[in-house]
């Protein structure tokens, strides 16, 4: 997400004697948010910055395999997910880095914040005091009342489960949050003892079709990888911008700015043996077979271009929609569970 939240502070804790033996960065999350880590390697002025490191609550995953270069200086930026309810929220610094929306892996120069890539962004990463070890553990934060991992593990399927749509409330109606995940398995057909671990890959999957950051987004509910493109009316020219590969249950947020009242319109492609259009329709614009940013809709062949067809999708005044593509097309907005 581009847009970001009054940054927090970062809690880097000492390796754990049980963790002596690991290698690379480690992250723990240590809040009630599932979030997304990139992270960036400076040596002799050179950057090297890699994401999306998923971390659900009360979690410790690898960022970095490879142990850590004692030269280096590493950095670190997180987002919340965007399956999240309410403003993103953002742990960094102010160191700037670039970053893309999709997973990446980039190298350049150190300390610029000017993105090479047009698709990358500058975001402020924050350093961490590495001490020249080979390993480290980093645990985020989120408030002094989240104490421990245990605890933010139970506030993270809370969160979730009202992002989802469960009333957990104290009005009319209102579940408590054993009920509330008794009932999501039984909707989801999870079994009783399902890991945690499965819990938050569900409802994370779930709340992304109930909730809809600022700017547009694409969703993947199929099962396997759809590439999407957008076209759209600037107020001066047309313009179509393509393609975003989106893995099966994840978001590409491809327009970060709210989109107000305008139109955006969408084609999505399945590519392989099984080539073809899950979403299309009768506005046409030029598109390429690559990556493109193409201005106006007219003379495509011409222009060395192909022309294809885009489905309109009309937010209807909200500042923020997401576009969720099943497998026989768009599919429509989900219920608020009752």
């Amino acid at each position: 997400m581009r847009l970001l939240a009054p940054v927090l502070a970062l809690a880097v804790a000492l390796m754990l004697a049980a963790q002596a033996k690991a290698a690379g960065l480690t992250l723990c999350n240590q809040t009630s948010y599932v979030l997304y880590a990139a992270t960036a390697a400076v040596k002799a002025g050179d950057a090297q910055t890699q994401g999306w490191t998923r971390v659900v609550s009360g979690a410790c995953v690898s960022a970095l395999d490879a142990p850590l270069d004692p030269d280096a200086v590493y950095y670190l930026y997180a987002r919340s997910s965007q399956a999240h309810a309410g403003p993103p929220r953002a742990w960094g610094g102010s160191a700037p880095f670039c970053v893309k929306d999709a997973n990446f892996n980039l190298r350049g120069p150190a300390g610029t914040g000017v993105c090479q890539e047009a698709d990358a962004f500058a975001v402020p990463f924050a350093a961490l005091r590495t001490d020249g070890k080979r390993s480290w553990t980093t645990t985020l934060t989120e408030s002094v009342k989240i104490n421990s991992l245990q605890f933010a593990q139970t506030a993270g399927l809370y969160r979730l489960l009202m992002d989802a749509g469960y009333n957990l409330g104290s009005g009319p109606g209102h579940i408590g949050v054993v009920d509330a995940l008794k009932k999501f398995r039984t909707r989801m057909k999870l079994p009783a003892n399902a890991a945690a671990s499965d819990l938050f890959d569900a409802l994370e999957t779930e709340a992304l079709k109930v909730t809809a950051p600022e700017g547009y987004s694409v969703c993947n509910d199929t099962e396997g990888t759809i590439y999407a493109a957008i076209g759209q009316n600037t107020g001066k020219e047309w313009w179509a911008h393509g393609w975003w590969d989106v893995a099966p249950g994840a978001c590409a947020h491809v327009l970060t700015q709210p989109i107000a009242r305008q139109k955006i319109f969408l084609r999505v492609e399945q590519r392989g043996k099984d080539a073809h259009a899950i979403v299309s329709g009768p506005v046409n614009f030029c598109v390429t077979d690559i990556a493109f940013d193409i201005q106006g809709r007219s003379n495509c062949e011409k222009r060395g271009l192909r022309e294809a067809g885009f489905a309109v999708t009309n937010p209807k005044g909200v500042s923020g929609f997401a576009a969720h593509v099943g497998e026989s097309g768009l599919l429509p907005a989900a219920p608020v569970v009752e």
